[in-house]
């Protein structure tokens, strides 16, 4: 695996070619395609460990549990050693570096990104949100945006949503049609993707794009193996939107690079079609802009799916290295499937390439990748080099073990919940109202006195006797209990219950004027228009009808 290049596998017979990958053009991405049971895992595993080996570090997801096993070394096989002497390979058995990653974080360090980082476009399709609801989540991140929240996990997003329903009238105005009834169903695409687990991806710490470009001192690139075995099975979305979201970050945070010795990262696509499956145009788009930019950054995206038509034709039609296993023409799609794999590829006149894809055996594949120049080789069949690390998943001791000697220890187990939308909507809605001044008739009365008697009372004497301020007035001096008088005998306090009261009727009344205005005398309201009823009933209103 020196020189440049990476050993796919040989031909054989007489004059039987290699195929071989070289580094330099590892950045212009790759297709691995068969039929399930033909091979692809093994291929799939056998490069992760040549990149190791050249000192490029590999992120793949682990769709069946059986990757993981690449951090132990392999154990002699009958089956390995046959093809290993029929290619004239020796094999020394052994492990590559090796980092477990779990977005639900049971089997592997953690992976978080926040709410914010994911953006509306990825979450609308998370979520399976319509063009509609999709546009009322783009709004609700643009108000966030302009009022300074910070959108960090699911209780943000949530606690965003409320408000955005609260505030949709002013929302609608500003920013375009915000309905409720959208806001319900973005709601509950909430609570089923947190029913998935979904809750557990979403906060911080978010990853860091260094820790999955991790070489050791010796110079191997680390191999991030994502599990994803219980993912797929229930929420193979969250799967697929993450693996998009990862690539669009690498795109953004990576530096350009241009032409280079070898990629600084590859990155695998496993069961690609979910990539694809009802992604809207605009996302393919992105993905197709994102595979043909990012190689400048020197990253290399190699898919990995069942059939090639599962890929966009746009995508498609940027991978330049291709190991096709075996195709199965039993349907008129399988056979439309077969031609077109058969087209992709630079003919090799010893090879009927249609006719060979449904032939191979199992670890056998065509292969063309690029060469020296930079253009496809014609096609080869040959036998897949074989792995040298375990063919098999790694016991839950070893996966631990792993864990606990990871120079990622610690960095991403504990969940930070720092302040953010959620803390600080919650605040606006249990903090008290204000206590308005009044916005027209008397000021509020100074603290101690009795607001509901006196002539600058709006209310009269009503307010008293509504209130339960209507306290008697206070003995005479000569009067026992009398105070404070020049005796020195003191008039009581008065008791909290009715100092609670006077407080009340003086919030009362500060709302009532600050809404209607004054409500003494004849004077107009802004809403209706009060009038003193003549004696001999004093202190009696009557409300006329509103605006009158």
């Amino acid at each position: 695996m020196g020189g440049g290049h990476i050993l796919i596998g040989r031909g054989t017979g007489g004059g039987a070619k290699e195929a071989r990958l070289d580094l330099r053009y590892a950045n212009r991405h790759g297709l691995i395609a068969g039929a399930t049971g033909t091979g692809k895992t093994v291929t799939l595993q056998s490069l992760a460990e040549g990149f190791s080996d050249a000192g490029v570090p590999v992120f793949l997801a682990d769709v069946k549990g059986d990757l993981s096993g690449l951090s132990q070394p392999g154990k002699p096989h009958p089956k390995l050693e046959a093809r290993a002497k029929e290619l004239g390979l020796a094999l020394s058995y052994r492990g590559v570096p090796t980092l477990y990653w779990d977005l639900l974080g049971d089997q592997g360090h953690p992976i978080r990104t926040t709410v914010s980082e994911m953006g509306p476009v990825l979450l609308a399709r998370l979520l399976n949100l319509n063009d509609t609801q999709a546009g009322v989540l783009t709004v609700a991140f643009r108000a966030a945006d302009d009022n300074g929240l910070l959108l960090l996990d699911l209780k943000d997003l949530r606690a965003l949503l409320a408000f955005v329903a609260d505030n949709a009238g002013e929302l609608s105005t500003r920013y375009g049609n915000v309905t409720k009834a959208s806001v319900g169903a973005i709601q509950r695409q909430l609570l089923e993707l947190e029913s998935q687990g979904g809750d557990r991806f979403f906060g911080e710490p978010s990853l860091e794009l260094a820790d999955i470009m991790r070489t050791t001192s010796d110079g191997r690139g680390y191999v991030s193996v994502l599990a994803a075995d219980k993912l797929m099975n229930s929420a193979p979305k969250l799967y697929a939107t993450f693996l998009l979201w990862l690539l669009a970050e690498l795109f953004e945070e990576l530096p350009e690079m241009g032409d280079v010795e070898k990629p600084r990262l590859v990155f695998v696509f496993d069961e690609a079609h979910l990539l694809f499956d009802d992604a809207p145009a605009a996302l393919v788009d992105q993905v197709e802009r994102v595979v043909r930019l990012i190689r400048s950054k020197g990253v290399g995206v190699y898919f990995v799916t069942q059939n090639p038509l599962d890929l966009p034709e746009t995508v498609l039609g940027q991978l330049g290295n291709r190991v096709q296993h075996a195709l199965r023409a039993f349907t008129p799609r399988d056979q439309k499937a077969v031609r077109a794999a058969a087209e992709t590829f630079r003919p090799n006149p010893a090879i009927d390439t249609g006719k060979a894809i449904t032939e191979l055996a199992v670890g056998e594949a065509l292969v063309s990748t690029l060469d020296a120049q930079g253009t496809p080789t014609p096609v080869e069949r040959v036998l897949v080099r074989p792995p040298e690390a375990r063919l098999g998943p790694a016991t839950a001791e070893e996966r631990a073990a792993m864990l606990r000697a990871s120079p990622l220890a610690g960095r991403y187990d504990q969940a930070i919940d720092r302040e953010s939308a959620h803390e600080l909507l919650t605040r606006k809605v249990q903090a008290p109202p204000p206590f308005p001044e009044p916005r027209g008739g008397d000021p509020l009365p100074p603290a101690g006195s009795d607001p509901g008697q006196g002539p600058g009372s709006p209310w009269g004497g009503l307010g008293g006797a509504v209130w339960g301020s209507n306290r008697p007035s206070p003995p005479a001096a000569n009067q026992p209990g009398a105070g404070p008088t020049a005796s020195g005998r003191r008039w009581p306090s008065p008791s909290p219950a009715r100092s609670a009261a006077a407080w009340a009727s003086a919030w009362a009344r500060s709302w009532c004027a600050a809404c209607w205005g004054p409500c003494s005398g004849d004077g107009e309201s802004r809403r209706f228009r009060i009038r003193k009823i003549p004696a001999p009933v004093p202190d009696s209103f009557e409300f006329a009808s509103p605006l009158s």
